[in-house]
């Protein structure tokens, strides 16, 4: 009996996972973190992105006629 309840304290199944899921919370707590510091540079790329497609659409051609 002592032995299973020796086993039930010091027992270290299960562990591996519960590093990996601390690890995996912390890496997206990291990444959460850099996207708020840098959500205006993210926002200004972003709307540079979708100015040059714009722009790609109406510089050089014939537009359309």
């Amino acid at each position: 009996m002592m032995e299973k309840i020796k086993a039930l304290i010091f027992g270290e199944e299960g562990q591996g996972m519960t590093e990996y899921g601390l690890v995996l919370g912390l890496i997206a707590v990291g990444v959460v973190a850099v996207l708020i510091i840098m959500r205006d540079q993210i926002i200004a790329l972003f709307n540079r992105a979708v100015d040059a497609i714009r722009g790609a659409g109406t510089t050089g051609g014939t537009n359309g006629t």
